[in-house]
């Protein structure tokens, strides 16, 4: 059975539409037929009974990241061991329609050790549940995946893995074949502040790619990383797009064109990315989104994109999941709040404005195929779009 709230998240995209019998039901059919691969997303997360650890952390004054990292050990993992939470796992990637999420597995920043944290979760969770979804590390995965009737995660993580005791820049780039191995695909280079290999999006100056990380670049390129640049600056950015010798992307922004918030990309720096074979990522978060705020919005960007730098170089990656429940019984606890939480659609928001948000939610993505068809894009096109982008560039990243 569906639950309420997410006919209401698909009704609020329908409304917001408006399309017509014909091209819902073509633009449906289409989703389903497709091989829909999120560029950057976060698979449902999980919930139920408070577990006996976080009350434990709470009573002895655990420190706010223990407690994050038990509470999301939870969410993404062991709270899939109540079968009614498995299964309302696998509806919601049903409902979706999403065959591969490029999953966001690693905390923010470029501390190995805060990296395998969300890593190891992910990792355990598609061992977990792995009749829903597994974890895919080479292209070939992906058809055998969806052969078995299941869905797909690969890898991710919010920043390049560099150890404190680095004695030389060769060793530094160690730890990058380290995470390869263990499965993750690609990495950002920055997240929003600065860091040694540049600018993140979100600084005030806009300094630009460091010579360590062009090294960086350099590295991923030979290892099979893919180099994200979504959460850097437009400097880094178009200087990564011109180092780098392989495809290249910014998997979850916005175009700037459209948008003032920083996490947009400008002309110039679409246009380097697309000089490396590789592709903008649109996300559906709507204070970067901007304008309606809304799916039209979300396509607006899509459209953009597809229309100036071609249909090859666009791609969706939403930057959002769902929780498929809360966590009952437990006390408060200190908040993990890095810098993007202000930026969704603050709390307090009526309802008819709220449903601007659930238009754009991780489940609406046959939504977002619909819109497509609804804005005139051939088949072919749209299956570029939706994840035949992703797929080539994965491809080309790890088959060179």
């Amino acid at each position: 059975m569906i639950p309420e709230l997410w006919q209401k998240i698909r009704q609020s995209a329908l409304d917001i539409l408006q399309a017509d019998e014909k091209t819902l039901r073509h633009g449906l059919e289409l989703h389903e037929n497709s091989y829909v691969f999120d560029a950057y997303g976060f698979s449902p997360s999980g919930g139920g009974k408070c577990p006996g650890k976080l009350k434990e952390l709470a009573d002895n004054g655990a420190s706010r990241n223990e407690v994050h990292h038990a509470w999301e050990e939870f969410r993404q993992n062991s709270s899939f061991d109540d079968p009614q939470m498995a299964a309302l796992l696998k509806a919601a990637w049903d409902f979706a329609g999403v065959d591969c999420n490029f999953q966001n597995s690693g905390l923010e920043g470029n501390d190995p050790v805060e990296l395998l944290f969300r890593l190891s979760n992910y990792t355990a969770a598609s061992d977990r549940v792995r009749t829903v979804y597994e974890r895919a590390v080479f292209p070939a995965d992906l058809e055998a995946i969806r052969q078995r009737g299941h869905r797909a995660v690969y890898m991710t993580t919010n920043g390049v893995p560099l150890p404190d005791n680095k004695i030389s820049a060769s060793e530094s780039l160690d730890l990058i074949g380290v995470f390869f191995r263990l499965g993750v695909r690609m990495m950002h280079l920055t997240y929003n502040r600065r860091n040694l290999l540049g600018d993140g999006c979100a600084e005030v100056a806009d300094a630009g790619l460091s010579a360590f990380g062009r090294e960086v670049i350099a590295e991923m390129n030979r290892v099979g990383v893919l180099v994200d640049v979504a959460h850097s600056g437009q400097k880094t950015s178009y200087e990564a797009a011109k180092a780098s010798t392989v495809p290249m992307v910014a998997s979850h922004s916005v175009a700037g064109a459209l948008s003032t918030h920083y996490r947009g990309k400008g002309d110039e720096v679409i246009q380097a990315i697309k000089e490396t074979g590789g592709y903008v990522g649109v996300c559906s978060i709507p204070g970067f989104l901007q304008n309606s705020m809304d799916i039209n919005a979300m396509l607006d960007h899509i459209e953009y994109i597809a229309r100036k730098f071609g249909v090859d170089h666009v791609a969706i990656g939403s930057d959002s999941g769902i929780s498929l429940a809360g966590i009952d019984g437990c006390p408060d606890f200190p908040v993990y709040r890095p810098i993007w939480e202000q930026f969704w659609m603050p709390p307090g928001v009526p309802e008819a404005e709220r449903s601007k948000e659930w238009s754009v939610n991780w489940l609406n993505w046959p939504m977002y195929t619909v819109g497509l068809v609804q804005r005139g894009f051939s088949d072919e096109e749209i299956q570029k779009i939706i994840g035949g982008n992703v797929r080539r560039v994965i491809t080309e990243i790890l088959e060179k």
